[in-house]
């Protein structure tokens, strides 16, 4: 006779085994991803008009206080979908290919592990539409043009084709394979120099810390593909200028500063604090729980009695 398990304990079982070793890191990105979005749109709101107009803090908060509060969450769905996804894609990725780097290459592990990066980051700039449509609907130039999510992309599509979709694509793949290399190869000898966590909040703590630091400097470090990408991408229709053309055109704008560029870099550095350090400390404690329910659910996996 088999014992019996508890239903709760085969609902499990049937799951987590389902995902995979390397498939939990898919699922623990994406939910990271989706709690900071919630947490930080309000701020990036304000980053965004910041990086489009080259206006302070100030007056981009002032502008978003007079469209009131309906409009303050106007285009989150895009960042929801494309965040949820890339993020989810930035972690399932990198594992996915270092994996299978490490197994038919012989290059030291450095190596592999920043092609591994670089690869994620390229494949997350397959949804660069999710960014397109999130710039047109925060542009306020743009509100009585688009009405949503679905108009915005069912408009650029039918009037200008799939090409129109993938405006700003140069920056964001500019941004994407570096930041992804220096995000993984950094984040493990920044969490060693941190105090050692003897409790599980110090370890959330420690997640969070390292997650903060890593995406604050990055933050700042890649600003100007951010900045040269919502230039290009707050346009619709007409010519495909190329990323040099309207570089130095918002240079010529800004008095020919290149420390103009960094407009709003100092929000971004508090925001990218906050939203990579929920990010990290969110994707670790999700994974370490998957680990653990499921290996509860092996221990209780039925045995037949007596063993064979």
């Amino acid at each position: 006779m088999e014992q019996e398990a508890h239903p709760g304990q085969q609902r499990n079982h049937l799951l987590l085994p389902a995902l995979g070793p390397r498939g939990r890191h898919y699922v623990c990105g994406s939910c990271a991803s989706f709690t900071n979005i919630l947490v930080t749109f309000p701020i990036q709101k304000v980053l965004f008009r910041q990086q489009l107009h080259g206006v302070r803090v100030a007056e981009a908060v002032r502008q978003l206080q007079q469209e009131g509060l309906r409009s303050l969450y106007r285009g989150l769905l895009p960042p929801l979908l494309q965040k949820s996804t890339t993020v989810a894609l930035m972690f399932g990725l990198y594992e996915d290919f270092s994996h299978l780097l490490s197994r038919h290459t012989k290059g030291p592990e450095l190596l592999t592990c920043s092609m591994a990066a670089m690869l994620a980051g390229a494949a997350e700039a397959v949804f660069t539409p999710f960014e397109r449509v999130q710039t047109l609907l925060q542009d306020h130039r743009h509100h009585g043009r688009f009405n949503n999510t679905f108009h915005t992309f069912q408009m650029l599509v039918r009037d200008y084709g799939v090409k129109e979709c993938y405006r700003g694509l140069v920056p964001i793949l500019l941004r994407n394979g570096p930041s992804n290399t220096l995000f993984f190869g950094l984040r493990g000898p920044i969490k060693q120099q941190l105090p050692e966590a003897q409790t599980h909040m110090a370890h959330l703590i420690n997640d969070f810390v390292c997650g903060g630091l890593l995406g604050a400097m990055l933050g700042v470090l890649f600003y100007p593909c951010n900045v040269l990408k919502t230039r290009l991408q707050s346009q619709v229709g007409g010519d495909f200028l190329s990323s040099r053309q309207v570089l130095l055109t918002i240079l010529r704008e800004r008095e020919g500063k290149v420390t103009h560029l960094f407009r709003g870099a100092h929000l971004n550095y508090h925001r990218s604090i906050l939203s990579w350090g929920i990010i990290n400390a969110t994707y670790e404690l999700l994974l370490k729980l998957m680990r653990l329910t499921r290996n509860m659910t092996l221990l209780a996996k039925p045995r037949a009695w007596p063993p064979s």
